[in-house]
């Protein structure tokens, strides 16, 4: 073979070569897997749970009918401002007025008979206090008459006075005498006929207190056809007319509901909160309550009643009124105060209420897409290639299954999983506790890469945004 031959094989085997080495070089570089990143900074984590609901007055009122019958008169409408004692709505009261009237006509009736009652009752004081007096009178003019005859009985023995005087002495004794029994009787008579008129204006007395015990249950029969606002507030529901017919005592019928009464002075948001984020939440927790009535504007707000029992979400029962056991989901009512409402303000609206669980200012954050988990065998991967052999020791496999939570920092072109303790999970970022420092670039994307990431496997940087060239 001659020279020539010798240099073009020499040549030719030298570009082969080459082209290899710089193909494998070429076919190397782009196995690298391309990711976004994002750096680690301080920032404020803010946890919050979201719940929808409705507007609501903390204190509302369900006017129902007390009594059967037919509307006669609505005082108010729908919307208007009604004060404590306020007659909102009259019913029928025809047959109850009637009665009223004939019952205080017969109390009338009953208190001039006690008044007549009374009246001889003082008559019969006075005629018993007579017959005191004349029973004193006489006793005293039977004392005197006494004294005399006894007098001219010794004068008479003596024979110091005629037969005659001492006979007119013993007669008038005997008249006063007589004259004392006869007061007596008649004193007997008038406490007779006291006693008596005291035990007519007795009975008098108590037939006056159930006539006045039944007009006051026929007034509340009337009273009953009125209905009276127990409240200051808004007519937020009126759901009958005039004319209607309602009836009392049925729960839950529109039969039964005249009105609704509202206190529009505390307007609440009352929201289901999961069952998983009902822990996080603690009275007085302030709150950002957004309403689709009003787009542009975010009410502040704090809780101020969390629910004890589960509701069930299919049904919006109670799981206690629940008569089997159920396993779907389930809420919890939260009631936050809303600051400052707007008077347009209509209880009904839909609501969606962000709470507060928790805040850490300033704090190193991690953007929640770039936290992976990954076993410890996993990390003793090398360029996806395992660790020869299987392995046996029963011990050491349960270690190698263990997981990791942590995340991949870009080193040197590579991905190098970190393992991050955590603290408060905010809505895109959760805090760093441990294992990360500010400024490291950590990989956050795309997910199907950084589900199935390797550790130290080479990476290529690209967060241009989609549509985005390179030279942009």
């Amino acid at each position: 073979m001659s020279g020539k031959w010798k240099i073009i094989i020499g040549v030719v085997v030298v570009t082969v070569v080459g082209g290899a080495i710089y193909g494998g070089i070429k076919y190397r570089q782009g196995k690298a897997e391309k990711v976004q990143t994002a750096r680690i900074a301080k920032q404020d984590v803010v946890s919050l749970v979201t719940a929808t609901g409705e507007i609501r007055p903390l204190n509302y009122i369900n006017i129902g009918a007390n009594a059967q019958g037919r509307i006669t008169d609505l005082l108010v409408k729908e919307g208007d401002r009604v004060n404590r004692g306020q007659i909102l709505a009259k019913l029928e009261s025809v047959q109850p007025r009637a009665q009223l009237t004939a019952q205080e006509a017969s109390a009338r009736g009953t208190e001039a008979e006690a008044a007549a009652q009374e009246a001889a009752v003082r008559a019969a004081s006075d005629t018993m206090e007579s017959a005191e007096a004349a029973v004193g009178r006489t006793q005293a003019q039977l004392e005197q008459a006494r004294q005399d005859f006894e007098r001219s009985k010794q004068l008479f023995e003596g024979k110091l006075v005629s037969k005659q005087e001492y006979d007119a002495r013993k007669s008038a004794y005997d008249v006063a005498l007589a004259s004392v029994k006869e007061a007596e009787a008649a004193l007997s008579r008038a406490e007779a006929q006291q006693r008596q008129a005291a035990a007519s204006l007795s009975a008098s007395q108590r037939r006056i207190t159930a006539a006045k015990a039944e007009v006051t249950r026929i007034q509340d029969l009337v009273e009953r056809t009125y209905a009276i606002s127990p409240l200051d507030g808004m007519v937020t529901n009126l759901p009958v007319k005039t004319g209607e017919i309602v009836v009392p005592g049925i729960q839950n019928s529109a039969a039964s509901l005249i009105m609704t009464i509202a206190d529009m002075s505390v307007i609440t948001a009352e929201v289901k909160v999961d069952e998983t984020d009902i822990i996080n939440v603690q009275l007085g927790q302030v709150a950002d309550i957004t309403i689709e009535a009003f787009p542009d504007k975010v009410f502040k707000g704090k809780v101020i009643e969390i629910g004890n029992t589960a509701i069930l979400r299919s049904s919006g029962l109670a799981s206690s009124q629940s008569q089997i056991s159920s396993d779907e989901a389930k809420d919890f009512k939260v009631v936050v105060a809303m600051e400052a409402p707007p008077a347009t303000m209509r209880p009904g609206l839909s609501c969606t209420v962000k709470i507060v669980t928790s805040k850490q200012e300033n704090v190193l954050a991690l953007p929640l897409q770039a936290l992976t988990a990954r076993t410890k065998g996993d990390l003793l991967k090398r360029d996806g290639k395992k660790e020869e052999g299987p392995v046996t020791d029963p011990k050491l496999s349960a270690e190698l299954k263990e997981e990791l939570q942590g995340a991949f920092v870009v080193k040197d072109g590579k991905a190098d999983f970190v393992e991050v303790t955590t603290g408060v999970t905010g809505t895109t970022e959760i805090e760093v506790l441990s294992g990360l420092k500010e400024g490291d670039e950590v990989i956050i994307g795309p997910y199907r890469s950084l589900r199935t990431l390797r550790n130290e496997t080479r990476v290529e940087v690209d967060n241009k945004k989609p549509g985005q060239t390179s030279g942009a």
